[in-house]
This record gives structure tokens, sequence and C-alpha cells, in this order.
């Protein structure tokens, strides 16, 4: 009874923490970072924008370098 009574509360918990990384992962946040904290849509579209420039300059840079 007490091993069945462990293997429940590790599935839980295995559960709760698998939702939390899930969540963070797919919203490409660090994995112990809040989950629930509300993003406004000008924190989404800055780091969106901040990546893309990044990836051009890095574009433009081998781009050069090659020629």
């Amino acid at each position: 009874m007490r091993s069945i009574k462990n293997l429940i509360i590790g599935l839980a918990i295995g559960t709760l923490a698998g939702l939390w990384f899930g969540v963070n992962i797919g919203r490409d946040e660090p994995l112990l970072s809040n989950p629930f904290e509300d993003r406004s849509l000008q924190q989404q579209v800055m780091r969106s924008g901040g990546e893309i420039l990044e990836k051009s300059g890095r574009a433009l840079q081998d781009k050069l370098k090659t020629q």
C-alpha cells in the first residue's frame, strides 16, 4: 500500500513539474520562470524584433565574408 501511495505522489509531482517546464519551453522562456506571468504584447514584439535583427545582421555578415 505504501509503494502505491509513493507512486501516485511521484506521478502527481512529475506531472506538475512537466506542465510547468512544458509551458515555459513553449513560450521560449527560462525553465524556472513563472509560467503564469503575463507578458505584454510590447515585450513579445521587442523580443522577437530583437531576434530578427540579430539573425539578419549575422546573415549580412556571412554574405559579406563570402564575397
